[in-house]
């Protein structure tokens, strides 16, 4: 049995946290490509080359591992990985509607929730882990996680507000709807929480996988699945829109784009890639450390993501022009969540520290 340890976890949830914020910064170099050209080299890399190289080199006997799983838990999780593949489509059409910054908010915000409550409910353990030592500690700052989630995303309307206001911010590409914008952001959440649901349910393989000597990395078996199910939902999606529009041939047009600029494309797509793929390497190392309450992964984790990605944000001088009040909502939101990620880590090493005496 690998040894539980919360507080490393934590820092480990963090660093995916900080790899997720980062995933798109790369594609702002991208040059003379359109989305889906872009989208199809990173999915390619983040959901099937990078899972499948990685499961192989940290989990031993893999192939064996996959045998030896239930064909239903199999199934089942790539299916999930499937249908969560739909979630980051209408992430994209959300954005052109209500924004980066709510768009980012309200769906990881729902994905931190519905990720963690749904498998419980799921497992019938709901009110078990409440009751546990140190889980109403745990579900204290969980809610004060969502409170923090809340103010991020007030503090992303309001920054909007502000840039609009100041004519500071090119906004052609985005035809304000609230409406449909907040419909395509609720989907997109629901179907982000089936990841983590997908994840879960594949959790048996990553047993079996720590059964073989994977230790930490155990993770990265059912994970191969999840990410597999969300490739072949993207791929036949672009796949089948870039050939529609005719920008398939970006890819492969050396004369159009020129060669170096061709493989610059390719690299800061891969570079994409593996960020993307990074935020769920390191989630499931993280899992692993939290021991006994595993269940708390998820919005800690996605937590950190929205965290970080405001950081990011604060660092790229995105947040520049904006008012003081709204700067201030921003600091009250990212204290917010570092108290909950502070409560929630000293939750998990009370329960860890209670499970170790007996």
């Amino acid at each position: 049995m690998i040894p539980s340890n919360p507080f490393s976890g934590t820092i480990i949830h963090a660093i995916g946290g900080v790899a997720a914020s980062t995933c798109y910064v790369p594609f702002q170099k991208v040059k003379q490509w359109s989305w889906n050209s872009y989208w199809i080299v990173q999915a390619t890399f983040a959901w099937f080359i990078f899972p499948l190289v990685i499961g192989f080199l940290t989990v031993p006997n893999l192939i064996e591992v996959f045998r030896a799983s239930p064909s239903s838990v199999i199934l089942n999780a790539t299916i999930l990985g499937a249908i969560y593949g739909f979630g980051g489509m209408c992430f994209g059409f959300a954005i052109r509607h209500i924004g980066y910054s709510l768009t980012y908010t309200i769906s990881i915000g729902i994905s931190a929730i519905l990720g963690t409550i749904v498998p419980l409910l799921m497992h019938g353990e709901l009110i078990h882990k409440f009751n546990e030592p140190g889980g109403n500690v745990i579900f204290l700052g969980m809610f004060i996680a969502l409170v923090g989630i809340i103010i991020c995303g007030i503090a992303g309307y309001r920054k909007e507000n502000d840039l609009k206001h100041k004519n500071k911010e090119e906004s052609e590409s985005l035809t304000f709807n609230m409406k449909k914008g907040l419909t395509l952001t609720i989907i997109a959440g629901v179907l982000s929480a089936v990841f983590g649901i997908s994840l879960e349910v594949g959790a048996p393989i990553a047993e079996i996988a720590g059964q073989n000597g994977a230790g930490d990395f155990q993770g990265n078996a059912n994970l191969i699945l999840s990410t597999g199910g969300a490739f072949a939902t993207n791929f036949i999606w672009f796949l089948i829109a870039g050939i529609k529009s005719g920008s398939l041939k970006e890819i492969v047009d050396v004369k159009g784009v020129g060669s170096k600029k061709l493989l610059l494309n390719f690299f800061l797509s891969i570079v994409s890639g593996a960020l993307w793929y990074g935020q769920f390497f390191f989630y499931g190392i993280a899992h692993v450390k939290m021991g006994a309450y595993k269940f708390a992964s998820w919005v800690i984790h996605m937590s950190m993501l929205i965290f970080f990605s405001y950081i990011i944000g604060i660092v790229m001088k995105e947040w520049k022009q904006v008012s003081r009040r709204t700067y201030i909502t921003l600091l009250v939101a990212l204290i917010t969540l570092i108290f909950s990620f502070v409560i929630m880590t000293y939750g998990s090493m009370l329960g860890a520290t209670s499970i170790q005496e007996h």
